[in-house]
């Protein structure tokens, strides 16, 4: 694909201050007007605006800085180069797998593009329960529109995959509604490989839209680079600590790079994502007087469903997830029984492998069926319900972040409900055979079958197989003190000079891909702190 541009490349040629591994030393103490720990949804939502607003903005990522020309469609590139822990981070436990990013750009370089405004029940709840009165589905309209306008998120017209149709087909003949996902993309050539990095930057992630215009702007990045803690003083930030790492994480080799920096800005806005930005925070001793920092982390609980069917489904190639159905969400009080967004996932071969059941002989039988073989997610909606406080994020010996996520019954009741949800559906899509993802089924080969089986199966951890790609929460916004790590503007309830602009700021789980919550919030917390910092108002555009 020599004859697609590569912006990053081209914006390194143009002078870019980007350091950190191979580009370059990075200095013993930087000195800024705001730094922003991180480079994904919230950081360069974030880093963008604050730029226009005239300000010296240095963000710092961990990860490295990989763009289209390092894309080669590889999972065995991909995994160890763009995501946290080699796509394989897990819960304490080990009972869910996490995936998360960690490179420029954050899990936006690598996500499926799934688009959704934060639905107006989840908002009315934060409402209700965190005094959150400004967070209404009118309040965040316009600046949900500008972050869909700036990152061009719309319907996809295209006609689904195979393996999307099959979920639209399927839900037809129950008479559940499907529709169609907007994802935030231009040009894009429905390869299907969005998981691996855009090859032909059709995304528009970060890494593509906003990092560059920020760098445009005089911003300076520093790769390579884990935040280790802040310095506090008297209620206030007054510096954070850095230190180089490899490409995949592991401690800098002696001499390849300064080993410690010292970063020290007016204003800090921690962005590093959920699990990150709460384990930042507890190595530096925030002041957390109500217990609630690291506290109230969520998932979307992923529980999986793998059918075979007579025709190729090839779920490997085209747009990965562009049919939806919220039927069970819809239908379901949200403080009630846990209720669940279906999507089709994409499927390539060492995802596939690492996830479904078995091992030896059956697995192999399971592997052969790959072409054929179309596979159901549900994300349960977690965090409204007594029974549903989601996890807390703690730290290692080592002082690294890890969640602690118990799989309660009231979850676990959710899980047995979503995967006869979704083996019916693909039986009523033709399946010849459906194996929900549990340890102890078997691949059923009619409706009858598999409901009678799956009833009777114990839904427990390590036995039910979990996933999650999106985690929320842990320095949570509230419009009270004791009910929350952050000001409803953003702003630390203890800190007055720093902010939290990412997914970790919301109460609950979301209830749907969280992606473009993450963008319209931050646009507006970030348009606040732009007014208060210099007192000029900047938007997306």
């Amino acid at each position: 694909m020599s004859q697609i541009r590569d912006p990053i490349r081209e914006g390194l040629t143009r002078g870019w201050q980007v350091l950190g591994g191979a580009l370059g030393t990075v200095p013993e103490k930087v000195v800024c007007d705001v730094a922003i720990v991180g480079s994904g949804a919230g950081a360069g939502i974030t880093a963008e605006l604050l730029a226009k607003a005239g300000l010296k903005v240095v963000m710092i990522e961990e990860g490295p800085l990989k763009s289209s020309t390092d894309f080669h469609q590889k999972e065995s590139e991909a995994y160890p180069q763009l995501y946290q822990e080699s796509a394989a981070r897990k819960t304490e436990d080990k009972a869910i797998n996490i995936l998360q990013g960690r490179c420029v750009g954050g899990s936006t370089t690598v996500n499926w593009t799934s688009s959704f405004r934060t639905p107006g029940p989840t908002l009315q709840f934060w409402q209700e329960n965190f005094g959150l009165a400004d967070y209404s589905v009118e309040a965040l309209a316009p600046y949900f529109a500008q972050a869909e306008k700036r990152l061009n998120i719309l319907p996809w017209l295209t006609p689904p995959n195979e393996n999307n149709d099959l979920l639209r087909r399927g839900a037809a003949k129950l008479g559940i509604q499907a529709a169609t996902i907007s994802r935030n993309v231009k040009g894009c050539w429905n390869i299907g490989s969005c998981g691996l990095g855009c090859p032909t930057n059709a995304k528009q992630s970060m890494l593509v839209t906003t990092i560059p215009a920020a760098l445009d702007l005089g911003a300076q990045l520093l790769t390579e680079t884990r935040v280790e803690s802040f310095e506090l003083a008297n209620g206030k930030v007054t510096a954070l600590h850095c230190r180089s790492v490899m490409p995949n994480g592991a401690p800098a080799l002696a001499g390849r790079a300064q080993s410690a920096t010292k970063v020290v800005a007016k204003h800090y806005v921690l962005a590093g994502g959920a699990i990150n930005s709460p384990g930042v925070l507890l190595r530096s001793g925030a002041p957390d007087p109500h217990g609630l920092l690291g506290a109230r982390t969520f998932l979307h609980p992923v529980v999986m469903s793998s059918a075979v069917f007579a025709q190729k489904v090839e779920a490997w190639n085209g747009a990965p997830q562009t049919i939806y159905s919220d039927h069970f969400l819809a239908t379901q009080a949200i403080d009630g029984p846990i209720g669940y967004k279906l999507e089709a996932p994409p499927l390539h071969p060492i995802i596939f492998a690492s996830t479904v059941p078995g091992m030896g002989q059956s697995q192999q039988e399971l592997l052969k069926t790959f072409p054929n073989n179309h596979t159901l997610l549900a994300l349960l909606r977690d965090g409204f319900h007594s029974e549903s406080r989601g996890g807390k994020v703690k730290l290692r010996g080592d002082g690294s972040a890890v969640l602690d996520y118990p799989l309660t019954g009231y979850v676990m009741d959710g899980a047995r409900r979503a995967l006869l949800s979704m083996m019916e559906i693909q039986f009523a899509a033709g399946a010849r055979q459906v194996l929900p993802l549990h340890e102890m089924a078997q691949p059923y080969t009619s409706w009858v079958q598999a409901r009678d089986a799956l009833n009777a199966l114990p839904m427990k951890p390590m036995l039910t197989k979990v996933v999650s790609a999106h985690v929320m929460g842990g320095c949570g916004l509230a419009g009270q003190e004791k009910l929350g790590v952050i000001r409803p503007d953003g702003v630390h309830w203890q800190l007055e000079n720093l902010s939290i602009h990412d997914g970790s700021i919301f109460p609950t789980s979301i209830g749907a891909n969280p992606q473009l919550s993450i963008y319209g919030t931050v646009n507006r917390l970030a348009q606040g702190l732009a007014r208060r910092l210099t007192g000029l108002d900047v938007a997306l555009a």
